[in-house]
């Protein structure tokens, strides 16, 4: 199996346009059609990463953080540390991909795998995404429905939830006119003509309409297909921020936040003291979620687990909800476990002898003190 194959699979689930757009996500280094022998899964990359996909014959990394954010102006590899460690990427022919904010954003990503290590109950999302879907019209003579619609789905469309497949088909009457250089696939040209037709819609997120267009182009019977695109108002709930779920029962402060260190395995955290309440509705957000504080507040969540808070933050919700900073590293390393477990899974329903490590190498930059 070679990377490309690999990509597709987890991007069915994470795709590269549920990404930040101003994210720097997919393929950072290498190529797609390298052939994988085993694969390394890490938060970052460095020079430990590096060495250590070496040693373990891994010549494919996948990482949360992207290795590239910012342009690279040139490549020092005199002085430059992360020059180097493309160099050596390159020579130890090494495919770097990262999935960053599309595993942020999407459903059992970062948020929900965070949510899950705290063993919450009836997982959802904080913020579901506005606005990021639409719905694709497209006329189609009645014999040819079934053709057009599975076209349409293998292209991304007619997912609703937990639902594949979804789509409308209302049985019409359609009527045309063709000119002396039309070529209609049913009656003649020079006369106006009623058919049977069915109107097709199915809904499809923004980064696949693309998709969609080529699907109806290629498998319609018509000339000239006839087709409409509409922007939907609705919430996105297969994407979002954040996550939001239930404790089995509820527990007191002390009781949920030494929870949380045993879950998270933390030598360490942060909080302010909520509203008094015992705890057991809990909103999360792996890596920096400040932003959605409030939002946590308004949906009446006792505890907002996150990481990188300021100082104004906490005081912003002290007595109103117990914030806790777990860590950046702390609340994003869960996801390489799932990761772990789908691409195991492919490799086994493809009979693929590929090994996948989660890296035991130092990628987080943070120490604590012992006093």
């Amino acid at each position: 199996m070679n990377c490309k194959i690999l990509s597709k699979f987890i991007e069915e689930w994470a795709p590269l346009g549920a990404a930040w757009s101003k994210d720097n996500v997919g393929l950072q280094v290498g190529k797609l059609e390298r052939n994988i022998k085993n694969v390394l899964l890490t938060l970052d990359i460095n020079d430990e990463v590096a060495d250590e996909a070496l040693k373990k014959d891994c010549n494919l990394i996948i990482s949360h953080h992207p290795l590239l954010f910012y342009p690279i102006k040139k490549l020092n590899l005199d002085s430059d540390p992360k020059s180097k460690l493309i160099e050596k990427l390159i020579l130890n022919r090494t495919t770097a991909i990262s999935y960053h904010t599309n595993l942020d954003f999407t459903k059992d990503g970062v948020s929900f795998e965070l949510a899950k290590k705290l063993d919450l109950n009836n997982i959802e999302f904080l913020a579901p995404s506005e606005s990021s879907r639409k719905k694709v019209v497209v006329y189609v003579p009645r014999n040819s429905v079934d053709t057009v619609s599975r076209a349409l789905f293998e292209a991304g469309g007619g997912i609703i939830g937990n639902y594949e497949k979804c789509s409308n088909q209302i049985e019409i009457k359609g009527t045309f006119l063709g000119n002396d250089d039309s070529n209609p696939t049913l009656g003649e040209k020079g006369n106006f003509e009623i058919v049977d037709e069915v109107r097709l819609e199915a809904v499809f997120d923004n980064w696949n309409i693309s998709r969609a267009v080529k699907a109806i182009k290629e498998f319609h019977p018509f000339e000239e297909p006839a087709f409409e695109i509409y922007n939907l108002e609705n919430d996105n709930f297969q994407y979002g921020s954040g996550a939001v779920g239930n404790l089995e029962r509820d527990l007191s402060q002390e009781e949920f936040l030494n929870l949380v260190a045993i879950k998270l395995n933390l030598k360490n955290l942060r909080y302010c003291k909520g509203s008094g309440r015992r705890i057991k509705r809990i909103a999360v957000c792996g890596g920096s979620g400040s932003d959605l504080l409030n939002r946590a507040i308004s949906i009446n969540a006792e505890a907002f687990i996150t990481a990188d808070i300021k100082y104004h933050t906490f005081q912003e919700a002290e007595g109103k909800i117990c914030l806790i900073d777990a860590g950046h590293f702390e609340t994003e390393y869960p996801i390489l476990f799932e990761l772990k477990k789908r691409l195991e899974g492919l490799f086994k329903e493809n009979n693929e002898e590929i090994k996948v490590f989660i890296s035991e190498s130092k990628t987080n930059p943070i120490e604590y003190l012992k006093t």
